[in-house]
């Protein structure tokens, strides 16, 4: 009976060998899956430079990670990261610039910033008796708006000597990627060799039970939130460093990309599983994902439906997984600390490692390259939640469909960091020309300079780019734009009056320009009095919000003036029928809702933009500089006021 058993158990251990890399590293499996799946569908997804990419690209996530997945590992959440990432961003550029601090010592005021952050969340989860959920959220808000406070809602530019933690080393090897890789291995050492990484996967697996045990889990816990807070540190100076500058709208969003990183790596969110290898494969799931839809010129809408999917269906399969290899005897061949588990667990990520690159290899062997046919364009808008930039989409792809060009959009979230990633992308796949509308004049440029080394010419959109060659810039002044706002609402309220101003996302150049073009207009009417300026991210809910609470505190306005007609349509909202009659608003962009609305009175004015007609210019403009022709240096779309008299004109 004894040489039976032995006889099968060594017959089927060929097998288990391929069942434990396969299944036993579901995230690993899924990511050797996608990576085979982007390879057959686009030629230009396995090339050195855009691997490189994918690893750049993941790199923010997953420093972020790494420090959420400590938290997670002792059964808590963290829902600052992005935020602190922000804020020791932004003092740190703020240190070294306007406060003329060292670098040096900027750096370690940034460090200690997020440290600090990290050590306000474990004091009040632990002494405060605060729910994780409840504290990083306050945090959350407590950052961005301190960031906000210091940055005044501006860019920084960041030191020369730190922004080389963005730059490659010898022109090929990415200094994110070589800083992401060091975190990565701080973090396993963390978790595996020492003292607090054990009390973590104690405090995860049962509190009660870690404190019975002599564990001043209290103590633990602030230490845990504090190394959460030094990575996103870490992060924020890694992502302003490819910035070139401190955004003080950063990383808004990432804490939940760094939350999914860690689960899809394996990690559970009751605690106590987790590793430093799942987390960094769930970071570049994620990258891969973005990186390989991009080049597959998938809408934007829809890239964010297939993320989600895989998101939930990466976990639901963790989990089916868990459950089905729950039994004793995987438990106890897999237990962390039985005898031979890490000389196992090291053989089997070197056979999974050994199947990835047999797979790449092959798939690069029997890949081609490069896809050609059509001229391609690529084109990043700053955000398509806006019915401006939607119509410049349109218009866009409309000449497109006529030139038989194959134009690529993409849809940057108003994310400077996201948009610094599509334009590598489009860099690396080659295509003919970028048309690009910035997040950031400024963030923008590192990416644009990438393409000018490349060749590949760049047409900036309705926003110019700093520090880097355009072929031409297509846009309508903002400023000017402004400056007729200010003419139009001055001239209907007779020059004089109280007026309240809605204001852009903070730190945009659009908002910046448009605001200063107003302010600029209005000096010229000494009897008109500015009693408030808030910000409503030009959102038309947010304008209805903030106009709500305007008029309770100024009841007596008789102007509005919103930096965009989204803005402007939810204050008419707040107004009711005050709007069009007592108070007058004025908006900007001409998008087709503010038309009906001054069709129908309620809004006074739009400074109309024609962003249809911006867009049609710019693939033009984009389809010559391709071809080497040569094209304006600016190209001007003119910008009119519309009103109740004029509307008619306009579509």
């Amino acid at each position: 009976m004894a040489t039976e058993t032995l006889k099968s158990d060594t017959g089927a251990g060929g097998t288990s060998v391929i069942r434990r890399v396969l299944l036993d590293n579901g995230a690993l499996s899924a990511l050797v899956v996608l990576v085979v799946a982007m390879s057959l569908l686009s030629g230009d997804f396995l090339t050195t430079q855009n691997l490189l990419n994918v690893g750049v690209q993941a790199a923010v996530t997953a420093i972020l990670a790494f420090g959420v997945t400590f938290v997670i590992v002792s059964a808590g959440i963290d829902l600052s990261v992005g935020s602190v990432a922000a804020l020791s961003a932004t003092v740190l550029a703020w240190s070294a610039t306007s406060a003329g601090v060292p670098v040096v010592l900027a750096v370690v005021l940034a460090i200690v910033t997020g440290i600090a952050c990290g050590f306000v969340n474990g004091a009040l989860i632990s002494y405060g008796k605060l729910p994780p959920f409840i504290a990083t959220l306050a945090m959350l808000s407590i950052a961005r708006g301190l960031s906000l406070v210091i940055s005044q809602g501006s860019p920084i530019a960041f030191p020369d000597s730190v922004s080389r933690l963005g730059d490659t080393l010898g022109g090929r090897l990415p200094v994110p990627v070589l800083v992401m890789i060091a975190m990565g291995l701080i973090t396993a050492l963390i978790l595996g060799r020492t003292f607090i990484g054990r009390s973590m996967y104690a405090i995860g697996g049962n509190e009660e039970a870690a404190r019975l045990s002599g564990l001043r889990v209290k103590r633990q816990k602030i230490v845990i939130y504090a190394l959460s807070g030094l990575f996103a540190a870490v992060a924020g100076i890694v992502l302003a460093s490819r910035l070139v500058s401190a955004q003080p709208q950063a990383a808004q969003g990432y804490e939940l990309d760094a939350i999914a990183a860690v689960v899809i790596g394996g990690a559970s969110l009751a605690g106590g599983v987790g590793k430093a290898s799942g987390t960094l494969i769930g970071a570049l799931i994620l990258a891969v994902l973005r990186n390989g839809l991009n080049l597959l010129s998938v809408s934007a809408f829809w890239q964010q439906v297939v993320i989600g999917v895989v998101i939930a269906l990466a976990v639901l399969l963790d989990t089916l997984r868990r459950k089905a290899g729950s039994g004793a005897a995987s438990s106890a061949g897999t237990a962390p600390g039985a005898p031979g588990a890490g000389r196992r667990g090291a053989l089997k990520f070197a056979g999974a490692a050994l199947c990835v690159a047999l797979v790449v290899g092959a798939v690069s062997y029997f890949n081609s390259g490069s896809s050609g046919g059509t001229k391609r364009v690529g084109m990043s808008l700053s955000t398509l939640n806006n019915p401006f930039f939607v119509q410049m989409k349109e218009g866009a792809q409309a000449e497109a469909e006529k030139a038989g060009i194959d134009l690529t959009v993409t849809d940057a979230q108003n994310d400077a960091s996201q948009q610094a990633n599509q334009l590598q992308n489009f860099t690396s796949s080659g295509v003919s020309s970028i048309i690009v509308n910035p997040v950031d004049s400024d963030a923008v440029g590192p990416g644009v300079r990438s393409a000018n080394k490349a060749d590949i010419p760049v047409i900036a959109a309705d926003r110019g780019v700093n520090k880097a060659d355009t072929a031409t810039l297509v846009a309508s002044d903002n400023v000017a734009g402004g400056k007729l706002a200010a003419d139009a609402l001055a001239d209907r309220i007779g020059g004089k009056g109280s007026i309240v101003i809605l204001q852009g996302t903070a730190g945009t150049s659009a908002s910046r320009e448009r605001g200063a073009g107003f302010a600029e207009g209005l000096k010229a009417y000494p009897g008109i009095k500015v009693v408030a300026k808030q910000p409503a991210d030009f959102d038309r809910t947010k304008g209805l919000d903030v106009m709500t609470n305007l008029i309770q505190s100024h009841p007596g306005v008789t102007g509005v003036f919103a930096e965009n007609d989204e803005m402007a349509l939810g204050a008419v909202k707040a107004l009711g029928s005050k709007a069009g009659k007592s108070v007058s608003v004025v908006g900007f962009d001409g998008t087709p809702d503010g038309l009906k609305a001054v069709e129908a009175g309620t809004l006074y004015a739009s400074v109309a933009q024609q962003p249809a007609e911006l867009g049609k210019i710019a693939v033009q403009n984009a389809v010559k500089a391709a071809k080497d022709e040569k094209v304006a240096s600016t190209v001007k779309v003119p910008v009119k006021v519309v009103t109740r008299e004029n509307v008619a004109d306009f579509s």
